[in-house]
């Protein structure tokens, strides 16, 4: 980082490439750039290539290398899990279950759905803490329930679901369960199998892959409509001649978020999350509100609230840090997160919202620097004392 740079505390908008996987894709931008579909020699390297990073996805998700797919985006493996079973399912009027808190990509499919397909669409509600009661989706299933989708952790708080819980309901009730796991993936354990889901999202450019590749878990035995048609790459889900060098980068990825788990990397974010989250609690006393579950969620992820400010005014008084706000803008009308707002927070705390996300270049000094911007950011901003009108100065 240059010394003018400005604290990294966004990785859960988009982690910088690392060096290793940048390494690993460049020889097939240049030297082994054939089409893998090719019989001859230069498509036997990036063939090859391809099927190792299949293999590392995979492994990273307790997945079989056949059964990932691999797509040009989180927004367009969650399309070819939703729509892909509610066409395949061939029911009239299917049945579609999601959560309110939920990434667009996911929200929008299915009203997509609804409006092009005749697809019926419950959306269940999260409590305070943004999580989703295993009762509310036991209630909303039906016989005509085909897919229910939930994510694995909330971009915003960071909150994890009881996955594994609430695919055993939808699954014994005859339902696919679809998991957007784009914010997980490479942050906290992953094993299909464990979590008894059908479909899983796994987004490259959320764990030091470039932007433009993703991945979908197609659990064997599942039959989906394909998203492209054409001739028959991705097991027939996904025409178009495959981007080698993508899919090498996000299988080098996975590769390198295993040896984090193995080496204890969450357990350091953790730390390193705790302690920014402890600094500004005692600059701030009584200030600092927590957004969402205190032990559910990502090691890396804090959501705060500074009572008095405003989350896009504190982040524009603090230009040192780079993070985000939990809130949305539009045409200069600041309107607060729909993720806050539908874990019950009112206006006021939903607009003050900020969202600190560490990654694995993250320091305890980055840490220091970012609470102490922060604070001072606060200060300035927090309305101050005046004295009182006619008391003469230096009396009492």
């Amino acid at each position: 980082m240059l010394v003018d740079e400005p604290v990294y505390l966004d990785h859960n908008a988009t982690t910088p490439i690392d060096p290793r996987v940048a390494e690993a894709m460049t020889p097939y931008l240049t030297t082994w750039f054939g089409n893998p579909s090719s019989g001859h020699r230069h498509g036997e390297r990036p063939r090859q290539a391809m099927a190792v990073a299949r293999e590392q996805v995979a492994a990273l998700i307790g997945a079989r290398a056949p059964e990932v797919v691999f797509t040009g985006s989180g927004s367009e493996a969650n399309l070819l899990a939703l729509r892909g079973a509610v066409l395949a399912a061939g029911r009239t009027r299917p049945h579609v279950i999601t959560q309110a808190t939920e990434h667009p990509a996911v929200l929008e499919t299915c009203r997509a759905l609804a409006r092009l397909h005749g697809a019926r669409v419950t959306t269940l509600p999260v409590d305070g803490d943004g999580l989703v009661a295993a009762a509310a989706l036991e209630a909303a299933l039906t016989t005509d329930t085909v897919l229910v989708s939930v994510m694995a952790a909330n971009n915003e708080t960071g909150v994890l679901q009881p996955v594994a819980e609430l695919a055993a309901l939808a699954r014994a009730r005859g339902a696919l369960f679809h998991c957007d796991a784009a914010q997980a993936a490479g942050k906290i354990p992953i094993d299909v199998l464990a979590w008894g889901v059908d479909l899983l999202t796994v987004v490259g450019h959320k764990m030091y892959a470039p932007k433009g590749v993703a991945a979908l878990y197609v659990r064997d035995g599942v039959a989906l409509e394909p998203v492209v048609y054409g001739g028959g790459q991705e097991r027939g889900l996904r025409a178009g001649t495959e981007n080698v060098a993508l899919a090498v980068a996000i299988g080098a990825a996975a590769d390198l978020a295993a040896r984090d788990f193995a080496t204890g990397a969450p357990a350091r974010l953790r730390e390193l999350r705790d302690d920014l989250h402890r600094r500004l609690s005692t600059a701030l006393p009584g200030r600092v509100r927590l957004n969402g579950a205190a032990g559910r969620r990502l090691p890396n992820t804090l959501n705060v609230s500074i009572d008095g400010v405003l989350g896009s005014d504190l982040l524009a008084a603090a230009p040192s840090v780079a993070a985000s706000t939990g809130s949305a803008c539009h045409s200069g009308a600041r309107t607060p997160s729909p993720v806050l707002s539908a874990m019950g927070l009112d206006a006021g705390r939903a607009l003050g919202a900020v969202r600190l996300s560490l990654g694995r270049g993250s320091t305890t000094g980055d840490v220091e620097t970012a609470a102490a911007a922060l604070t001072d950011a606060a200060r300035l901003l927090l309305p101050q004392e005046r004295p009182r009108k006619n008391t003469p100065i230096g009396r009492p």
